[in-house]
């Protein structure tokens, strides 16, 4: 069984995306996949509720209790690689998880990690994604899942949604339908990459 596992900071809302995707479309069966863990640096994450009434395990490291990142991401991939196997590698999903990784731990799980992002990248990188795609002047925002590479908010694009930005749009108004896209996208991007994983 190919195990997933989540990372978040919040509620969550993407992880739950792909959870009630993973149970509707039966991944267990048709990938031999699951998700098996989520894991937030945040103990009030809403998110780790949402797991536990779906009998997922949880786990909370918080990072405030590390002195470096390099010590945080060295935990982090400690809990990760319970779930991980030789002829069975894990794959590793940010869903909302607002830490920067170290290039040592993006390098570790290369090629099987994940990060939803809200732009059409390579355009806004970082935060802000909305006010500045409204500022800009754009026709179009939207939302990219692309695996996890040592430099912030680039490495190969998985999938990309496309989102119209109204007249009088504001970025709360255009991040909430964002928002919907990403639900859809995200767990269609994941299950795309557990087909490939299994080949």
């Amino acid at each position: 069984m190919k195990n997933i596992v989540i990372l978040i900071s919040g509620t969550g809302s993407n992880m739950a995306a792909i959870v009630r995707c993973a149970e509707r479309d039966r991944w267990s069966a048709k990938y031999a996949a699951r998700v098996a863990c989520v894991i937030s640096n945040k103990s009030n994450a809403r998110g780790l509720l949402f797991a536990k009434e779906h009998g997922i395990a949880t786990e909370v490291l918080d990072h405030t209790a590390f002195d470096t990142r390099d010590a945080f991401d060295a935990a982090l991939a400690a809990i990760i690689d319970r779930y991980d196997t030789p002829d069975s590698p894990a794959l590793v999903v940010l869903a909302g998880f607002m830490r920067i990784l170290t290039p040592g731990f993006t390098a570790k799980y290369a090629g099987r990690l994940t990060n939803i992002h809200p732009s059409l990248l390579p355009a806004f990188p970082g935060l802000h994604t909305h006010q500045r795609a409204i500022e800009a002047g754009c026709k179009f925002a939207g939302v990219t899942v692309h695996l996890v590479t040592a430099e912030l908010d680039h490495g190969p694009i998985l999938a990309q949604a496309v989102v119209p930005v109204l007249v009088d749009d504001t970025p709360e108004r255009l991040a909430e339908r964002v928002l919907a896209q990403e639900h859809q996208i995200y767990p269609r991007a994941v299950a795309g990459l557990l087909q490939q994983m299994g080949h």
